[in-house]
């Protein structure tokens, strides 16, 4: 779709989205406000327009017509959270006041008394993300206005640029400044099919790997992505802000090297050198680079984010707001890393709803130590099922000011967008080898 069709049509979308939106809750504002309501239904709807398996859960209360959707997306092992959410969450929160949003979450987070874990943290964000939203709709706001209203205009975005030779990055980089964008992710594949440095390989040479591997040569990439932006520099300059990511799959070793070769390139920031398992290694590596790191996608708790951001080892937090359990942590989260230096970058993919990120995008309109926002643009099926999709413009992102999330789910298109294709056990991520067959970390 061209670009001008594209922002035409989203935003004829986003306007009847936010005009569905504003008739549903004006119905439900002006209510006094100690009126208590009950959760009646807590119903899981499942959909994959974009061939991501995304979750989102919707909350019925008593009073007709008031409901919330919210974000449980775990591409991975959707399923498990599905039965989390209908079997063990539904029956607690029939009968609880929706207006309780921290007594509930709480409740919900230490039931399972094991806790922190990906499924059960989904599980937890799809009812407290659709919690906001009824709270939004009751209060007649947008989600932003209940967490203290803008601290900005709107969230400043970095677009996805890549390509199996550099001339290919350079242009798909130079095709997102065109369109306005200030921040660009660059990654280099030198096999089609691939990403972040993997992909297809030659059986010939690689006879004693699975058929579906994806082929990852840490030392290769290691050498190779200094010079992709020695030559991303050379031919674009310094004027737009770039960045790289890593996906944790190189030694601690490999690190240091990488951490000092792009140093004279002035990255925006470095995304996960290592994985959640290293962390204790970021203070060597932070004594190592000036290069601004950030880290966090595969954080699910406290734990693993406190040290390194009270040391300020990094620069960014990453998380995946649904993956933590929902605004609430997240929030939360923000707040703890602001006095030490550590500005947010939540994780934003295609895996991850529209309602997810709208909560991401909620909070990087009244987080002081706002850094950016990964962006996805959906395609027009996604946005036809999810009305009212954010606004993109310029290499910004804005949120609806309709009450709640401003976003109203097609349930019955939903249905016409199944998953399809198997259900098979790893989604690819536990395919990626070294050329000796070892299992990468992704």
């Amino acid at each position: 779709m061209k670009r001008r069709n594209f922002l035409k049509s989203a935003s004829i979308a986003a306007l009847t989205a936010a005009g569905t939106a504003k008739a549903n809750a004006s119905a439900h504002a002006g209510r006094p406000r100690y009126e208590k309501i009950k959760i009646t239904n807590v119903k899981v709807v499942m959909t994959s327009p974009e061939r991501v398996r995304l979750v989102v859960v919707k909350i019925e209360t008593s009073d007709p017509g008031l409901y919330g959707w919210g974000c449980a997306t775990f591409n991975q092992r959707a399923l498990v959270v599905k039965t989390a959410v209908e079997e063990y969450l539904k029956p607690f929160l029939i009968g609880k006041n929706p207006d309780d949003i921290t007594d509930l979450w709480q409740a919900m987070y230490t039931s399972s008394y094991w806790r922190n874990g990906p499924v059960l943290n989904n599980a937890i964000s799809g009812v407290e993300m659709a919690l906001w939203d009824i709270k939004g709709k009751r209060a007649n706001m947008p989600v932003y206005q209940l967490l203290g209203g803008k601290a900005r205009f709107a969230a400043d975005l970095y677009a996805h640029a890549g390509g199996s030779t550099f001339k290919e990055v350079e242009d798909s980089v130079r095709s997102w400044m065109e369109k306005g964008y200030r921040n660009v992710r660059a990654q280099f594949n030198a096999r089609k099919g691939g990403t972040y440095g993997s992909g297809n390989f030659d059986p010939k040479k690689h006879p004693n790997l699975p058929p579906e591997t994806s082929l990852f040569e840490p030392q290769v990439y290691v050498r190779t992505i200094p010079k992709l932006f020695d030559h991303l520099r050379d031919k674009l300059g310094f004027e737009v802000n770039l960045l790289h990511d890593t996906h944790e799959r190189i030694s601690n070793s490999q690190a240091l090297y990488l951490g000092k070769a792009l140093e004279p390139h002035e990255l925006f920031f470095w995304e996960d050198p290592l994985p959640p398992e290293g962390v204790n290694f970021f203070e060597t590596l932070r004594q190592h680079t000036t290069v601004p790191i950030a880290m966090g996608e595969l954080f699910n708790n406290p734990n693993e984010w406190m040290e390194i951001v009270k040391e300020q080892y990094i620069d960014y937090i990453r998380v995946h707001i649904s993956q933590i359990g929902g605004l609430l942590p997240a929030h939360r989260l923000s707040n703890f890393c602001e006095p030490f230096g550590v500005r947010t970058a939540w994780h934003g993919p295609g895996d991850n709803s529209p309602i997810g990120h709208a909560a991401g995008i909620a909070l990087d309109l009244v987080c002081q130590n706002f850094g950016v926002q990964e962006q996805h643009i959906f395609n027009q099926p996604a946005q036809d099922i999810f009305q009212g999709c954010l606004k993109i413009e310029n290499g910004y992102c804005y949120a609806n000011e309709a009450p709640g999330w401003g976003i109203e789910v097609d349930e019955e298109l939903a249905k016409k967008f199944p998953w399809r294709g198997d259900t098979s056990f790893d989604y690819f991520w536990g395919q990626t080898r070294k050329p000796d067959g070892s299992i990468i970390k992704p």
